[in-house]
């Protein structure tokens, strides 16, 4: 023992010495589980937005402003007298193309590397989710909870969807629109018609829990996003809980019309949902049709009815249009869908054009997917639905 410690052991006995150091460090111990057992603090809106704001502003300085960016709020479901509060915010990067047309690889690692390291100051844990070719889907967890759904979307490049072709530059060529009707749901049924790289126009119902996503994640992969227009039917049995019906007043129609439209952001034309009884009200279509002029946007006919007079309205009004020539899946097996495409290609090729709709069953998307490229080696040109309104 050295000199310094026999003084010490002098003035202190060692069973005391003993019990100094057995206290501190058990008060150390104590201390460290008070600490390690002491709740996170509450992830609030205010830190999900404040978090959000720094992903966006990631994005975009990462791609010095070239990225599309873009944030849409996700609410909980509402309790009975609480006020409704913020689960989660969606934010949707499309990575910009370079001079080439081709998606900027340089920006998208950018993007991912920026994302990552806001991620990392706020101690974030990323998930990843089920995408799509050209859309890569992850969440973002503070403590278990998720605070940002990111959607991160490369284009398909200058071509668009594969063959997309304007119809000034083939006037004279058969031409085929292919609508999808009834999303909104399930973003599911959008993400498996996102791996069919060709024009189609997808319907959104509006008022669905994925309207809105279905429709921007749509738009931003260069598909054609219309309004699927709830109307009444004759019938009643698939009429949706809000819709256009006769005997509406102007205000009411334009009120309900307007709050549909806001639901499905990028909407660049309006469809039929069911509406037998709503396309054969002459007042009703009187009504309807000036607001689509007003918002710039084209209408197809869905026919439903034969005593349509719906195309009729929305020309007299000043609204481009055109009408459904094949409905697909009435009859849901691929036999009888790929007899009705082959009847949609003989339109075409007999018409100049052919407007044919369908929906996102798997045995609607199994014969598009392998009868697309048998439309084009037939001469068909597919296009929009705008292509054909006139």
């Amino acid at each position: 023992m050295t000199r310094g410690s026999d003084r010490l052991g002098q003035h202190f006995p060692q069973s005391f010495l003993q019990r100094y150091f057995v206290f501190s460090f058990i008060s150390l111990v104590l201390l460290c589980a008070a600490g390690c057992n002491r709740k996170p603090a509450p992830v609030t809106a205010a830190v999900i937005r404040g978090i959000t704001r720094e992903f966006v502003l990631a994005a975009r300085n990462a791609s010095n402003g070239r990225a599309e960016v873009g944030m849409r709020p996700e609410y909980a479901a509402r309790q009975p007298g609480k006020t409704q509060t913020l689960a989660a915010d969606h934010i949707y990067v499309t990575v910009p193309l370079n001079k080439s047309g081709l998606p900027d690889i340089s920006a998208h690692n950018s993007i991912e590397k920026e994302f990552a390291r806001v991620a990392a100051n706020h101690r974030l844990a990323r998930v990843a989710r089920s995408g799509a070719p050209g859309l890569e889907r992850f969440d973002y967890l503070a403590d278990g909870r998720r605070t940002q759904s990111i959607h991160l979307i490369t284009p398909l490049g200058s071509t668009g969807v594969s063959t997309a072709v304007s119809a000034s530059t083939h006037a004279h060529t058969a031409r085929l629109a292919i609508v999808i009707d009834d999303l909104g749901s399930d973003t599911a049924q959008a993400d498996a018609l996102f791996r069919l790289a060709y024009p189609l126009t997808l319907s959104v119902l509006p008022h669905h829990s994925g309207s809105t996503e279905i429709a921007e994640e749509a738009h931003r992969r260069g598909y054609q996003v219309m309004l699927h227009l709830p109307m009444a039917s004759n019938a009643g049995d698939k009429d949706e809980t809000i819709e256009l019906h006769p005997g509406m007043d102007s205000s009411a129609v334009e009120k309900t019309f307007d709050a549909m439209l806001e639901t499905v952001p990028y909407a660049a034309g309006v469809n039929n949902h069911e509406g037998s009884l709503g396309t054969s009200d002459q007042k009703l279509m009187d009504e309807l049709m000036p607001l689509l002029y007003q918002n710039k946007l084209f209408f197809i006919d869905s026919r439903t009815t034969a005593a349509t007079v719906a195309e009729s309205a929305a020309h007299s009004a000043g609204v481009s249009a055109a009408s459904r020539n094949v409905f697909l899946d009435d009859d849901q097996s691929a036999a009888a869908i790929r007899k009705q495409f082959l009847l949609a290609i003989r339109d075409a090729r007999e018409k100049g054009s052919a407007l044919a709709i369908g929906h996102p069953h798997p045995e609607t998307l199994q014969v598009l997917a392998e009868m697309l490229p048998e439309a084009e080696r037939q001469g068909v040109t597919l296009v929009h639905a705008s292509d054909l309104a006139r």
